[in-house]
């Protein structure tokens, strides 16, 4: 099974005149064990280009690299997996397409959509937003750490949460019951990436490691 521990999420909008590909490996070098490259505004010339990039490093690390949406990027440079929301490519076509040996997983915003999502095989369920968040547009209303416990309560699939994580909330969302958190912010935004990211593969681990005693 993938590690999801700290699942990175890409926005370049907050790492100003940074390199994208430098940010990610420091955060590599922090404890990241996933990386999902998301681009809305990018032509599909420039994130093609930027997941080559991207792709040559986290092979390199031994990381998962995940291409948020764009099943054509993510066949072009041969990334590990894909991650869709609810009006994207309908699973079935993304699974055939991919093959059974990539990582796929789907956004869900209510325990509704967990529920509808049972009998897919999807890898794991991003469960979105956990909290307020302003990296996303057109997002739902918070489910909160009740709701994400509540799908936690019968899914089968590993659920990852996002939305709002920071060092400060992190611990609560893996205590009820996400096997890991994506950020986008807490890393991207810093300017000590890869302290950021040790600050939060600790935190994760060290309730990761209570739940599993």
């Amino acid at each position: 099974m993938p590690d999801y521990t700290l699942y990175l999420v890409t926005d370049t909008a907050m790492i100003g005149s940074r390199d994208l590909i430098e940010v990610v490996a420091q955060a590599i070098e922090g404890g990241v064990s996933m990386v999902q490259l998301r681009e809305k505004t990018a032509s599909t010339r420039d994130f093609y280009e930027v997941a080559l990039r991207l792709r040559q490093l986290t092979q390199a690390k031994g990381i998962p690299l995940i291409i948020n949406d764009r099943l054509d990027i993510a066949l072009a440079v041969e990334a590990d997996g894909l991650h869709i929301g609810q009006q994207d490519l309908p699973f079935a076509v993304a699974r055939h397409l991919l093959g059974d040996d990539k990582i796929i997983g789907l956004s869900v915003e209510t325990v509704e959509q967990a529920e509808a999502a049972q009998h897919l095989s999807v890898d794991y369920l991003g469960v979105s937003p956990v909290f307020n968040t302003t990296t996303k547009a057109d997002i739902a209303s918070p489910l909160g750490l009740a709701g994400l416990q509540a799908i936690a309560s019968f899914t089968k699939h590993p659920l990852v949460g996002i939305g709002g994580i920071d060092q400060e909330n992190a611990a609560q969302v893996i205590q009820v019951g996400a096997q890991g958190i994506a950020v986008v912010s807490a890393i991207m935004a810093s300017l000590q990436p890869k302290e950021a990211a040790q600050q939060l593969r600790t935190i994760c681990e060290a309730q990761l490691k209570i739940k599993n005693l």
